[in-house]
C-alpha cells in the first residue's frame, strides 16, 4: 500500500510569492500520518482552495502542497475502531487541504476525528455538492432555527448569494418555506437565484446606501458571507429580535456599526465556524443536509469537472466568475 501511486494537484513555490500548479503522481507514502486512509472519489472547490492553490499564507504556508478541504470516498485502511475498510465516509475542514494534503488528491490520510460516515441518503457526489459550503450553510440555517426564526416572521436575507454558501443557503431556506431575499453583485445571475427558490434578488449596492444606526426593519434573519458594510447594514435593518449569522469575509474584515440594533431591537449576531466545530454539531448538520435541508435543485447548482479542469475553475473563482458548486470527479481522466 505505501507504494500505491495516485494523481494529485500539487502546488509548488518556485520563488518567493510565486506558485505553480500541476497534476503529479504521488504515492501513499507521501501522505501525512493518520488513522484513516481514504480513496477519494469526489472532492469539491471552495474559495479557500483557490487561496491555498495560489499560495495565500493565511491558508497554507508549507509547499509543495495538495489543496482540497473536502473529500468523499471509501476507507481503504484504518487503525481506528470507528471505521472499517469499505466504509463510505466524508472528511471536511479541520486542517484538510490547508496544512494537510487534501481532497484534490486521489488518496488522503487523516485522523479519525476528522471523518464521519456518509449519511445513507446521500451519495458521495451529493455530499460534495454540499461540501464545506453546504455544511456552513446548514450550520447557519440551524442557528436561525435554534433562535426562533420562522417563515411567518418575514424574509431572510442571504448575501453573496451566488457563491457556494450563499446559493445553498438560498435553496435550503426556500425548501423550508422561507421567503428569501438574495443579495448579489451579479444581477445577471437573477434567473439562477430564482431557480433556487429566491423570492427576490437585489443588487448588493442597495445594502450600502444607508449608514443610519437603525434602519427600517426588514429581515427576520440574515445569512451573511460578505461582512464589512454589508453585514453592518444587515444588522441595522434587522427586525426586532432578528438573528444575523456571519461566516465569511469576502467583502472586508472590519465591522463598523453601533450598539443600537442590539440594545433597542435585541438583534443577535452569531458567528459560524465550520472548521473546528465539534463532530456532534457537524453530524447534526450533515443529517439535516441528507434529510429536510436537501433541495431538489441540488443538481442544478452543481457543475462536475475532472482534476484536469481544476486550474481553470479555481482561477474563475478568484476572479469572481463562478457560481454555485463545483464537484471534482477524482477518477483518472
Amino acid at each position: 500500500m505505501p507504494n500505491t501511486e495516485f494523481q494529485a494537484l500539487v502546488v509548488e513555490q518556485t520563488e518567493p510569492k510565486q506558485f505553480q500548479r500541476s497534476i503529479q503522481r504521488r504515492t501513499v507514502a507521501d501522505l501525512p500520518a493518520g488513522e484513516v486512509l481514504i480513496r477519494v472519489d469526489y472532492s469539491s472547490l471552495n474559495f479557500k482552495d483557490a487561496l491555498s492553490a495560489t499560495g495565500n499564507p493565511g491558508v497554507t504556508r508549507n509547499f509543495p502542497h495538495t489543496p482540497g478541504i473536502d473529500a468523499a470516498g471509501i476507507v481503504v485502511q484504518s487503525s481506528s475502531d470507528s471505521f472499517q475498510v469499505g466504509d463510505a465516509v466524508i472528511a471536511t475542514s479541520y486542517d484538510l487541504g490547508m496544512g494537510t494534503a487534501g481532497g484534490l488528491g486521489q488518496y488522503i490520510r487523516v485522523p479519525s476525528a476528522w471523518v464521519l460516515a456518509l449519511p445513507k441518503t446521500l451519495t458521495a457526489f451529493e455530499a460534495m455538492s454540499f461540501g464545506t459550503a453546504g455544511l456552513t450553510a446548514a450550520l447557519m440555517v440551524n442557528a436561525l432555527l435554534d433562535n426562533g426564526v420562522q417563515p411567518a416572521q418575514g424574509p431572510v436575507l442571504v448575501t453573496g448569494a451566488t457563491g457556494g454558501v450563499g446559493s445553498l443557503a438560498v435553496a435550503i431556506l426556500a425548501k423550508l418555506g422561507f421567503s428569501v431575499t438574495a443579495s448579489t453583485g451579479k444581477l445577471t445571475e437573477t434567473p439562477f437565484l430564482m431557480s433556487l427558490g429566491a423570492t427576490e434578488v437585489i443588487d448588493r449596492a442597495s445594502l450600502l446606501t444607508n449608514n443610519r444606526p437603525l434602519q427600517a426593519e426588514q429581515w427576520a434573519g440574515v445569512i451573511d458571507v460578505v461582512a464589512g458594510p454589508t453585514l453592518a447594514n444587515a444588522i441595522q435593518s434587522s427586525q426586532y429580535n432578528g438573528v444575523v449569522t456571519c461566516s465569511g469575509l469576502v467583502g472586508a474584515v472590519d465591522l463598523t456599526t453601533s450598539i443600537f440594533p442590539f440594545i433597542l431591537r435585541g438583534v443577535r449576531l452569531i458567528g459560524i465556524d465550520s472548521v473546528q466545530c465539534t463532530m456532534a454539531v457537524r453530524t447534526r448538520a450533515w443529517q439535516a443536509l441528507a434529510g429536510d435541508f436537501k433541495p431538489a435543485c441540488l443538481p442544478d447548482l452543481t457543475t462536475e469537472i475532472g482534476l484536469a479542469q481544476v486550474e481553470e475553475y479555481l482561477l474563475a473563482m478568484l476572479a469572481g466568475k463562478s457560481h454555485g458548486r463545483v464537484v471534482v470527479n477524482m477518477a483518472d481522466d
